[in-house]
């Protein structure tokens, strides 16, 4: 089957989807039809994989620092400018589209944590299918550790739909936990499904009907959330990008309170439709002017905050802790993270490690490799 004939498929089914109301009859229908599309989409993205992987132009970039911050827009949303104000980068500026052709790179310090942020090229809709480089663009988003979606003030309902659209159609998926879904296959004996929850936004039948549609006939399915349809379908492809998500809502010195106000309630309608989850300081979008540098600092706060650091202190055996130079680490992060970051060689050294902290059950406590740290332990290694 060709490019030509399966993107025509996949465009009368997404056709009917639309069309389709949804209620009690025709859920089952509509979950199937979701199904279809992403194994046809699934389908033409290997085929395109396949035969454009040797010769694409990538914006592969070295890591750098703690962690990696992607900034994704339109063109002339302003990136260029706010990479420059936050990092050590130098991105050309002008007032014409398409001024950043490549991807930029920046160091950003904030609180002893190092960021890198990467200013890359403006995409429009159709970036996820290979618009203006958006195959080059999208495949970088899918390696940073946050994604800053920045949008113009005057233009939020038209740019943040459209880049929402085009990161989840390139298999990210922002600000969301990855579904605790097993999928066992066997030889023989069909499809058998256990939950651990009460599932209300799916059927088992709609879990088997979407196995068979990707050809799948016998497995053993353990699903640990209660998930949709389009969680079951990422489940079963186990190709898709978790990441932390950002809006950025730029040149608010441009534009009057009243535009102002209108952002903060459609910003507000995406929060209570649970499309953003905010980060534990509550912080879902900064509204700030890159230009004129208002509300940086509270962005940089922003970008620490999604990014979960923690700070883990080094004590030498016979020495205190230099409490002034933390280590900066990523929520969830073990020993073996802490020794890695100092040297591979220290995980096969390591004997065990002593622990001060909220980690530990008593002061100076003996672990293992794996286990994990908190915010503000102190950690001395001990090594054969």
């Amino acid at each position: 089957m060709g490019d030509q004939l399966l993107i025509e498929q996949i465009q009368a089914l997404e056709q009917e989807l639309s069309t389709t109301k949804y209620n009690k009859r025709t859920e089952h229908a509509i979950g199937l039809l979701k199904v279809k599309i992403a194994r046809l989409k699934e389908q033409l993205e290997s085929r395109r994989t396949i035969r454009k992987q040797a010769q694409r132009p990538s914006y592969a970039v070295k890591r750098n620092g703690d962690a990696t911050v992607a900034l994704i827009g339109f063109p002339s949303v302003g990136k260029s400018t706010l990479i420059n104000k936050l990092t050590n980068a130098n991105s050309k500026i002008a007032s014409y589209n398409f001024t950043t052709l490549n991807c930029i790179p920046g160091l950003m310090e904030y609180k002893n944590a190092k960021i890198q942020i990467l200013d890359l090229p403006g995409i429009l809709e159709g970036a996820a299918d290979g618009t203006g480089k958006g195959k080059e663009t999208i495949s970088v988003l899918r390696n940073a550790d946050l994604i800053l979606l920045l949008a113009d003030a005057y233009a939020v309902e038209a740019q943040l739909p459209v880049l929402r659209k085009e990161i989840y159609s390139a298999r990210i998926r922002l600000n969301q936990k990855k579904p605790d879904v097993k999928i066992d296959k066997k030889a023989r004996g069909g499809v058998t499904i256990s939950s651990t929850v009460k599932l209300t936004k799916i059927k088992k039948d709609e879990i088997v009907s979407a196995l068979k549609e990707f050809r799948i006939m016998n497995a053993d399915v353990i699903v640990r959330d209660n998930i949709n349809i389009s969680q079951f379908i990422d489940s079963i492809t186990g190709n898709r990008k978790y990441a932390s998500g950002l809006f950025v809502i730029n040149k608010i010195d441009i534009v009057g309170q009243q535009e102002i106000s209108r952002v903060k309630k459609y910003m507000a309608e995406l929060s209570k439709k649970s499309v953003v989850l905010k980060d534990k300081s509550g912080v879902n979008y900064v509204m700030i002017s890159a230009e004129k540098g208002i509300n940086l600092e509270l962005l940089k706060e922003a970008i620490y905050q999604k990014l979960k650091f923690i700070r883990i202190y080094l004590r030498e055996v016979g020495k205190e802790a230099d409490l002034d130079k933390p280590m900066i680490m990523r929520e969830g992060a073990a020993i073996r993270d802490v020794c890695s970051k100092i040297h591979t060689s220290f995980v096969e050294k390591l004997r065990f490690a002593r622990v001060w902290g909220k980690s530990a059950k008593f002061p100076g406590q003996k672990f293992k490799l794996e286990h994990v740290l908190k915010d503000g332990d102190i950690v001395q290694l001990h090594l054969k």
